[in-house]
């Protein structure tokens, strides 16, 4: 069986701390060889990620210290994060899918549902068809974790055990010999695994990295750095004032308005998304603890959020997204909801203390921010009741009144490595060449600042959603550092990537995924004795796939229900070539899409949501103007499109609930002559609609040209 070992961090630290003094003062220092544990691989890290290239090692027959620095193992999966972010399902394999079917293995059994009986939970993005399930209550996830690295005896847990940061990680010929706990334990191996959200074990080994956001010239992108162009979504709503006293810059900006904001368009900073907890709450009163208002609450700090139902704001600012037995993982939603924007920026480079402040300074805010919104008289009545149904779960997250003890740390240090992954790799446009697993998630980076805009307002910056293609390789390369830094260090999680496209490659199922490779390649480089930086990438490549990995996309588009547009005659726009406006989300749930996806409002912000397109310079003729969509019962029944020709407009309703009337997802919205060089512009709207509206390709087919 596993051997768990965890140190006490109080009195029994403090002991082990006086007691290396002596030591150290008596004799000078200790002599590794004679008191470090020794492992073929050492993890620093119990994250998802850190689990399974524990158990990727102990199945490839290596001993293991996975190291975990608090009481808790598996990370954000285990921490609220029950809602798997996932992008594309098919492109997860190997020990990560098999973590999401044992979850379903679980909840097969009726005794798992203490609340509600299976057939009431009902969750549209979970198909009972699969053969894994993707939504799951905390605790299981943990349970399931410490249940699985139980099977190897070859793993060895150690708890409670924080690296030793004011001390650099010692390197012998480039290699790391032997990690320092503060505790005073020490860990020797062949090859290290930091598998932390912070990348304390890269930086420790002087492993250069980088915190905050690239310009974007430096990858030759267009979406890093600054971006208020693109903070279309989760914005505050139009004239909410940033001042003290409304009106009155001299009275000071309100708390978390950044007065540096917000910079030079694409230039990059500091400047790092905001971090949050997902939270669990339940509707169930027997197991619920309500929202109560946190000693030390201040009414200023919500402000913002008074003003901005003020300005007009009518919908509650979060994401519940339903688990099983009535219980949430609710996520930030709206321009101020859970993300405490401009507080993560030190989180990386932190010590320990000023972290567990900053751990604090967001548990209060969200605390208050829920009782705020459960209470407050300045807060819609109609709001006030629908968070006030909900509370904290009893039953989990105990020690800490049903609050996470994991922020979620949505990017802290990225090492810069051999290979940077970029929003090019992401888009296609580079390939990486030794692909180690796949990404499947659109680019997406929540708001790192909030700041005065040139109406004197306040808005966020830094949001930004853009999706559109498939899944994508990510490249050892990007796993490893520079070989003139460190020959024997893997980093799965901090890896090698841009801010943009770190935002898309950060999914819990691929930290997994890339956590199994990492090992893989380390029980290999082991077995072969080579430098990882000097693996020979077929056997690598050989050996994933027999573990279940999937490291190319090349599923037919038969296979994935999807349209393929290079076979449309005449002219065409997928979405993303169309100006959107509003908030639109990425999908690939219905089949029959045109490309690699659609988009959807999310039932929100009516009113607020366009997506146009525009065909120029068009030879003179009639031509059938096409809209493609995916029905479903949810859709709404009065989507407006307004088709404009020169100056003449004309608008139809479409109903989205029927099916496409055409062959290949389309209806014909009409025929339309044009002159020659003539224009044909298609707007989509989600003004005033019943239900989902959904935007896919617009195709306009020549009927009659001009002889």
């Amino acid at each position: 069986m596993i051997r768990m070992e965890r140190h006490d961090q109080g009195p029994r630290r403090k002991a082990a701390v006086v007691s290396l003094l002596i030591v150290v003062l008596m004799f000078g220092g200790l002599n590794p060889a004679a008191t470090a544990r020794e492992f073929d691989v050492v993890i620093y890290g119990g994250t998802s990620g850190g689990i399974t290239a524990a158990i990727q090692a102990a199945t490839m027959g290596r001993t293991v210290a996975l190291v975990e620095p608090g009481l808790h193992l598996g990370g954000l999966t285990s921490g609220g994060l029950g809602a798997t972010d996932i992008g594309n399902k098919q492109a997860i394999g190997g020990l990560s899918r098999e973590f999401y079917q044992r979850v379903k293995q679980h909840y097969s059994q009726l005794s798992a549902w203490t609340v509600e009986q299976p057939n009431a939970y009902t969750n549209r993005r979970q198909d009972p068809r699969e053969d894994a399930m993707w939504f799951f209550e905390p605790h299981v996830a943990e349970a399931i974790f410490r249940a699985w690295l139980k099977e190897f005896p070859e793993i060895t847990v150690f708890e409670e055990e924080r690296l030793n940061r004011l001390q650099r990680v010692p390197l012998i010929e480039g290699a790391i010999q032997t990690l320092r706990m503060e505790s005073g334990l020490e860990l020797s191996g062949q090859i290290f695994i930091d598998a932390t959200y912070e990348g304390d074990l890269l930086a420790a080994a002087d492993v250069d990295y980088i915190v905050g956001r690239e310009p974007n010239d430096r990858y030759e992108e267009t979406l890093n750095g600054i971006q208020t162009a693109y903070a279309r979504h989760h914005q505050l709503v139009p004239g909410v004032d940033p001042f003290v006293v409304p009106g009155k810059p001299e009275s000071g900006l309100l708390p978390g308005i950044d007065p540096a904001g917000p910079g030079v368009e694409g230039d990059g900073d500091h400047r790092v998304q905001a971090y949050c907890f997902r939270m669990c709450v339940t509707d169930h009163q027997d197991n619920q603890l309500p929202f109560q208002k946190p000693e030390g609450y201040d009414e200023r700090a919500y402000e913002l959020l008074f003003r901005n139902f003020e300005a007009g704001a009518k919908t509650a600012p979060w994401n519940p997204i339903m688990m099983p037995n009535r219980k949430t993982d609710a996520n930030n939603n709206r321009g101020f909801s859970t993300d405490f924007i401009g507080q993560s920026y030190r989180w990386a480079e932190a010590s320990y203390e000023e972290r567990e402040e900053i751990y604090q300074k967001h548990l209060l805010y969200q605390q208050g921010l829920m009782w705020t919104l459960a209470n407050h008289e300045r807060v819609p009545s109609a709001i006030r009741s629908e968070i006030g149904r909900w509370g904290n779960c009893r039953d989990e997250f105990q020690a800490n009144g049903g609050w996470s003890h994991q922020l979620y740390i949505r990017e802290a240090r990225r090492m810069i490595g051999s290979e940077v992954m970029n929003q090019n790799h992401c888009q296609g446009r580079q390939v990486a060449e030794r692909p180690v697993g796949l990404a499947a998630y659109t680019m997406d980076s929540h708001h790192v600042q909030r700041y005065v805009n040139d109406s004197g307002m306040a808005q966020n910056e830094g949001d930004v959603q853009v999706g559109g293609f498939p899944p994508y390789p990510v490249g050892l390369g990007s796993l490893l550092p520079r070989r003139s830094q460190c020959r024997n260090l893997i980093v799965p999680v901090c890896l090698s990537a841009s801010h943009i496209a770190y935002g898309s490659i950060r999914m819990e199922p691929v930290f997994m995924v890339l956590g199994q490779s990492a090992a893989t390649a380390a029980c290999l480089a082991m077995e072969t004795q080579v430098d990882l930086h000097d693996l020979h990438y077929e056997p690598l490549r050989k050996r994933l796939l027999e573990d279940g990995q999937i490291l190319s996309w090349n599923v037919p588009e038969s296979e994935r229900g999807t349209v393929n547009p290079k076979k449309l005659k005449g002219w065409w726009l997928d979405t993303d070539r169309a100006e959107l406006k509003g908030i639109w989300l990425p999908s690939r749930s219905v089949d029959g899409f045109v490309g690699h996806n659609y988009l959807h409002d999310a039932d929100q912000g009516k009113g607020q949501a366009t997506a146009r397109y525009i065909f120029s310079k068009l030879p003179e003729g009639l031509y059938s103007v096409r809209f493609a969509y995916t029905p479903h019962q949810n859709r709404a029944s009065n989507v407006p499109v307004t088709v404009t020709v020169g100056e003449v407009p004309s608008s139809i309703l479409v109903n989205q609930k029927a099916p496409p009337t055409l062959e290949q997802a389309f209806i014909e919205i009409g025929q339309y002559s044009v002159e020659e060089d003539g224009q044909i512009e298609v707007r989509v709207s989600n003004e005033s609609t019943d239900g989902f509206v959904v935007v896919d390709a617009i195709w306009i087919l020549p009927v009659r040209r001009k002889p």
